[in-house]
């Protein structure tokens, strides 16, 4: 609004900054998010149990040294796939079947803009729990090594890549379905993507197969990096660059907002 030479004020309408509306709707995403039981039982409590579960008890065979320092990077990477792909796939497909999609691709913020805020969310909320998981696992006798920067890759392109994989499912099942399927997919990729169970416990065959898939990528990555200290993991971050640019133009392409 404007001040008048006679005191008074008057309305000057129009959106808001493109940036300040992006920040609010992401602001409003984290909150929604952080506030869903079902999601933090996804993003918080499970990663958290299972870390501190299979750190204590000895039941699965995690190899030499400690099996904190084993289950740590899958736990981490277990984490960005129930944020990126899981909650954002059920949260997403609801909000299109209710019309909420609808309505807000009606308003000044363009659709661009809801994605990018919805991964803005995705990633503020990844980052809440890696700080969680990176204390308890340290209380736990976690001796982390490696190079940070490639952390960081890792976790990018797996954000990146579970974040197309959940819009696309998202975008083009039916609610219930996406329901059904994200929380089947993240129960099978937890027994089969190394986050838990070595890859090297599977038949020979399977390993070649199960090493393509981006939760096995990025939590062998991040476990090279952070366990063995090794330099940059070229291989894991190919296969979630691939799964990242696939999933992503699949999602683009094929979203329907009704």
């Amino acid at each position: 609004m404007t001040a008048t030479g006679t005191g008074t004020y008057t309305p000057r309408p129009g959106a808001a900054p493109l940036p300040r509306m992006i920040a609010a709707q992401a602001a409003l995403e984290t909150k929604m998010l952080l506030r869903n039981g079902e999601q933090l039982l996804l993003t918080v409590v499970i990663p958290t149990l299972l870390l501190v579960l299979f750190s204590t008890v000895d039941i699965v065979d995690t190899g030499a040294g400690e099996a904190v320092d084993f289950l740590a990077p899958g736990i981490l990477a277990l984490a960005v796939m129930s944020t990126a792909f899981t909650g954002q796939a059920i949260a997403t497909g609801f909000e299109r079947r209710y019309g909420v999609l609808k309505r807000l691709a009606s308003s000044p913020l363009p659709r661009w803009g809801l994605m990018t805020a919805k991964t803005l969310s995705v990633l503020v909320t990844e980052i809440l729990q890696v700080i969680l998981l990176t204390v308890i696992a340290f209380a736990l006798g976690w001796s982390p090594q490696g190079n940070p920067v490639a952390v960081l890759l890792l976790l990018v392109l797996g954000t990146a890549a579970f974040s197309g994989l959940g819009l696309l499912m998202a975008g083009t099942l039916k609610a219930e379905a996406t329901l059904a399927a994200a929380n089947l997919v993240f129960l099978l990729l937890l027994v089969g993507g190394g986050v838990i169970v070595p890859l090297d416990k599977f038949p020979a065959g399977a390993q070649d197969v199960l090493g393509l898939l981006p939760i096995a990528a990025l939590s062998d990555g991040l476990r090279d990096v952070l366990q063995h200290g090794a330099g940059m993991p070229w291989g894991d971050l190919g296969i979630l660059a691939v799964w990242a640019v696939v999933g992503l133009a699949a999602a683009g392409k094929f979203f329907r907002w009704e």
